[in-house]
């Protein structure tokens, strides 16, 4: 630009013999190159996009993951309090309730608190040792009891037994917990069966991801029965049952061969997933270690959000491309007019100003974004 000016000045001085007009031409030439608009280009999409997520119930604590959001192919869900409401509750039970209560007894897990409900004012278990993912044990009236998965059961020795009862729980998509006493004499004492319900929304959210072109996942570290009836009432492509949650983080490194990957979760679980993830989103109604391992967080717990953030962060990565193009294409046709001696400084001055205004307000359409109810 300056090369540019220097060119103006000598061209004008030199063939017209008069400097001052030359300069006066040179000068406009620098003016009208003001890189103002360029520099707002970017900065202001960006920020009027991340107040437009933050009136829809968006929190972007990351500008990464909202230029990234739009490239996303592959959204991956946890299932417990992520599509479901995340208070689970007791549906049945042949396992003595007491035993399992005393078990559960001081744990905040959501299974935990369910059984507590169904059996309140139980002393707790001594030597209580949970397995994250897997169950807990501990000792009950000088016995070693476990209560946990089947698969965690199995790997203890202990041979589950064909139970008519919970097969029929499972094919319902209830989740299923085994308790069983173990030491010299192991015994699997029964099972226990919870139902969680549904976000209203999740159906939906689902539904405008498909519509988005993205692939969705369902990642649980239930039993598939439960996992598949969840993704078959969803409409779910790929499910992943039993996953333990130190997998979870390898799974989502493997799901990014099919492209860019989104994780959403809301549990202590989920945090390593959300954090290898190219782009965590995390439910406000989950843990705090959960929203800090991820780049944008979800207010509401409503899974329509992450459609919600991607329509978003595709919207205003399109503003930023536009605002570049205006701003590269003012320079383009200006500073020929003002080298060509077709445009005072004064009006070069107003017409830098204008571009910078323009740029600014075609990022504040942004916020003229409805939010969804």
């Amino acid at each position: 630009v300056v090369g540019i000016a220097v060119l103006t000045l000598l061209g004008w001085g030199l063939l017209q013999g008069d400097w001052g007009t030359a300069l006066i031409h040179a000068v406009a030439v620098l003016v009208i190159a003001c890189p103002c608009a360029l520099g707002l280009a970017t900065p202001a999409a960006l920020m009027a996009g991340m107040g437009a997520a933050a009136r829809r119930g968006i929190l972007i604590k990351d500008v990464e993951a909202l230029e990234l959001a739009r490239s996303l192919q592959v959204v991956a869900f946890d299932k417990t309090g992520t599509l479901t409401q995340g208070r689970p509750r007791l549906v049945a039970h042949s396992a003595p309730l007491a035993l399992a209560a005393a078990l559960q007894a001081g744990s905040e897990h959501p299974l935990a608190r369910a059984v507590r409900d169904a059996a309140p004012g139980v002393a707790p278990a001594r030597e209580l040792s949970a397995q994250a993912g897997r169950g807990v044990q501990g000792e009950v009236g000088g016995e070693l009891l476990a209560l946990g998965s089947a698969r965690w059961l199995t790997s203890l020795g202990l041979a589950l037994p064909d139970d008519a009862a919970a097969e029929a729980q499972r094919a319902q998509g209830h989740s299923l917990s085994w308790l069983a006493r173990l030491g010299e004499q192991p015994a699997v004492l029964g099972w226990l069966a919870f139902g969680d319900e549904l976000k209203p929304t999740a159906a939906e959210a689902v539904a405008r991801l498909h519509a988005l072109g993205l692939r969705t996942v369902l990642i649980s570290g239930d039993h598939r029965a439960a996992a598949q009836a969840v993704a078959g009432q969803l409409g779910i492509d790929e499910v992943h049952a039993e996953v333990l949650p130190e997998d979870k983080a390898r799974l989502i490194s493997g799901l990014k061969s099919q492209g860019h990957v989104g994780m959403v979760g809301d549990g202590l679980n989920d945090a390593p997933a959300l954090a290898a993830a190219d782009v965590g989103l995390a439910m406000s109604t989950g843990t705090e270690v959960a929203m800090a391992a991820a780049g944008i967080t979800l207010m509401h717990g409503d899974p329509r959000l992450v459609a919600d953030a991607i329509e978003l962060s595709r919207r205003t990565v399109a503003k930023i491309r536009q605002n570049l193009f205006w701003a590269f294409a003012y320079n383009v046709i200006g500073i020929p007019l003002a080298a060509f001696g077709l445009l005072s400084p004064v009006i070069a001055g107003a017409a830098m100003a204008l571009s910078s205004v323009s740029v600014v307000g075609n990022a504040l359409l942004l916020t003229r974004t409805p939010r969804r109810r």
